[in-house]
């Protein structure tokens, strides 16, 4: 991943070479035989399922309002009677959250970009304040006076670990502590296997020269300031965010991924809509190579067994130029790895 001499590209983000130019008439082929085949299944814009931004705007739009809603009315309650037990309706909005999240990461491949951004904002405002109306409502202990043992003042220029833990968790666009995952390894080989989708998020977070296998489906992942770390891992139901890596290389299969502060890392990507880049550089993209006993049935449980090659469109949110963006390219197919078997 230290050579980074990619091809360079014209404006249309094509390369002059012959091969490659072919390579990309054919994809182009097959999105567009794919596409046809869409539209000929779903004719009937009457359809919910008919695909168009209209009436996904407008499904996306009234469960924002339902959501919405709801927070208002669990704050109402706090206000009238601050001892009712309100955790079950703030579990029920957050499922209805992530729901909506996966609606995005399901439609998004026919969506215009300003569209994807501006849903992926609402989804994070609706995020915000379902935590701002939790750490409101959240049950306060009762005041009781117990005899409990004094605790030794630490010293004031003593760091605690939970103290850097705190840190770094604000510091993130996202939380981590209590999902499942690896945290704080280094030099490991960490694997993993699901089954039935009993996990619904997992986590890798602060690695340091591991290699990760995850194998099987789960529905959401998170990964956090990882460095020389290779991940190969089944498909994820919704989406991928991936924060602060350098020097990685990830073999994944999602329906969305959110790349925040990349640096000289590969992707190899299998996915339903384009790849979100933002503040990264030096990232490389090719088609998803993994295998194991049962990946197939895995892909199409997660609606994954087709790849759409949108793994090779991807937005760059911080270039906003009609030319390739200088911060990603397309991995040269003598540089990319052999499929790799886990």
């Amino acid at each position: 991943m230290n050579d980074q001499q990619a091809p360079s590209a014209t404006t249309d983000g094509m390369s002059t070479d012959p091969t490659i130019q072919r390579k990309h008439a054919a994809m182009i082929e097959r999105l567009s035989n794919l596409q046809q085949s869409r539209v000929s299944n779903k004719t009937d814009p009457k359809d919910p399922s008919f695909e168009s931004t209209k009436s996904f705007l407008l499904l996306f739009t009234n469960s924002k309002q339902a959501i919405e809603s709801s927070l208002t009315q669990v704050q109402q309650i706090s206000d009238t009677d601050p001892t009712q037990d309100l955790k079950p309706e703030l579990e029920k909005m957050s499922l209805s959250i992530t729901e909506l999240e996966k609606l995005v990461a399901e439609n998004s491949y026919f969506l215009p970009p300003y569209e994807v951004r501006s849903s992926l904002k609402t989804i994070s405002d609706l995020k915000q304040t379902l935590d701002s109306v939790t750490s409101k409502v959240k049950p306060r202990k009762k005041f009781s006076f117990k005899n409990r043992p004094t605790k030794k003042p630490e010293p004031a220029n003593t760091i605690t670990k939970e103290a850097i833990e705190n840190e770094r968790e604000q510091q993130s666009s996202y939380k981590v502590k209590d999902s499942p995952g690896f945290r704080s390894k280094e030099n490991e080989i960490l694997t993993k296997e699901f089954k039935g989708s009993e996990i619904g998020e997992f986590v890798l977070s602060d690695l340091t020269n591991c290699e990760v296998r995850l194998r099987g489906c789960f529905r959401t992942l998170f990964i956090n300031r990882l460095k020389n770390c290779k991940i190969y891992m089944g498909p994820v139901l919704g989406s991928i965010l991936i924060e602060e890596v350098e020097g990685c290389l990830f073999v994944v299969a999602s329906h969305q991924i959110r790349i925040h502060d990349a640096k000289e890392s590969d992707f190899y990507l299998r996915c339903r809509s384009r790849p979100i880049i933002e503040q990264s550089s030096g990232v490389r993209f090719a088609p998803y190579r993994l295998c194991y006993d049962g990946i197939e049935s895995d892909l199409r449980e997660s609606n994954l067994d087709d790849d759409t090659g949108s793994w090779a469109n991807v937005d760059d949110f911080q270039w906003l130029r009609a030319v390739q963006s200088p911060n990603w390219s397309i991995l040269p197919e003598s540089q990319c790895i052999d499929t790799v078997n886990i």
